[in-house]
């Protein structure tokens, strides 16, 4: 099987996110749902949510533990919060899925995961909606967990789910060491995207977006101020907007990964190097993305 493919200004050319026309109303963009955040990391919620606003996305629907729904409501006035269940630990609850099967259904993508720490609650409340049906659907975090568990389940929804996992994360998803990732990545990745018959994003450096076919891409354009907490969920966020206006989940992979390296090139030159916070990327996303062509 060939190598990956570099992402290049040429193939972002010829491979462009459906473009919006000016008469397009919110509807026509697409609607989010965003599962993310808890107790411990209510603010992921945020970088997440405003991340695929700035992504293209019409409309925003936030679940929440219950606890926070009303502080979240209150910092995103663009979004619909739907106060749910949670655990006693102050994160949303498997429970909740039954309760957010029509939320989902109304949506065109959706993002679970980001900044939830418990791996057993939010891995089965990500089977649970996965098994429900739905968008396409964004997993990262903690959430994937419950994928390693049982990629069975998850399998059945071939090619409409897109895992984000860093090193650790890969290694902890492959039952392996982070070693034995880095030392071939693209073969750990398409073994991962082969099990989980889903498009998967290997976090670093050098980012890799692999198929569950087996095509690759590989993007060398990040910046060492993107490591950094909230990073990801910026970036899990850019993936759900994307696919919110109408990109395959492929394809919103790729174009996230690249918007989101741009936008940290903005951000080293605005300010430095070192030293950018996540939330900062988030001005940066809508701009970064025209920069690729992708407005």
């Amino acid at each position: 099987m060939s190598g990956a493919e570099l992402v290049t200004p040429e193939l972002l050319a010829s491979w462009r996110p459906p473009s919006i026309p000016e008469e397009s109303d919110k509807e026509s963009r697409g609607r989010v749902l965003v599962l993310a955040g808890g107790a411990q990391v209510a603010g992921a919620t945020l970088l997440t949510a405003v991340a695929a606003m700035r992504a293209g996305a019409g409309k925003l629907q936030v679940a929440a533990p219950r606890s926070l729904a009303q502080g979240l409501a209150l910092a995103m006035p663009e979004a619909r919060v739907i106060p749910a269940p949670e655990t006693p630990e102050g994160e949303l609850a498997p429970d909740a899925a039954g309760m957010l099967e029509d939320a989902l259904d109304r949506c065109q993508a959706a993002v679970i995961g980001p900044g939830m720490v418990k791996d057993g609650p939010a891995g089965e409340l990500a089977l649970r909606l996965v098994e429900a049906g739905g968008p396409p659907m964004v997993v990262d975090a903690a959430a994937m967990r419950g994928l390693a568990d049982d990629p069975g389940r998850a399998g059945a929804r071939r090619g409409e789910l897109v895992l984000t996992p860093h090193v650790g994360e890969m290694a902890g998803l492959m039952g392996c060491s982070k070693d034995e990732v880095a030392a071939d990545a693209l073969a750990m990745t398409r073994r991962a995207a082969a099990r989980w018959k889903a498009v998967v994003v290997l976090k670093a450096a050098t980012t890799l977006v692999v198929s569950p076919d087996g095509k690759a891409w590989r993007h060398v354009g990040g910046h060492v101020g993107l490591a950094t907490s909230g990073s990801g969920d910026v970036l899990a966020g850019i993936i759900a907007g994307l696919i919110a206006r109408g990109a395959p989940p492929a394809q919103a992979a790729v174009w996230g990964v690249a918007a989101h390296g741009r936008a940290g090139g903005r951000l080293e030159a605005r300010i430095a190097r070192l030293g950018f916070l996540a939330r900062e990327l988030l001005d940066e996303v809508a701009p970064a993305i025209a920069e690729l062509g992708g407005a």
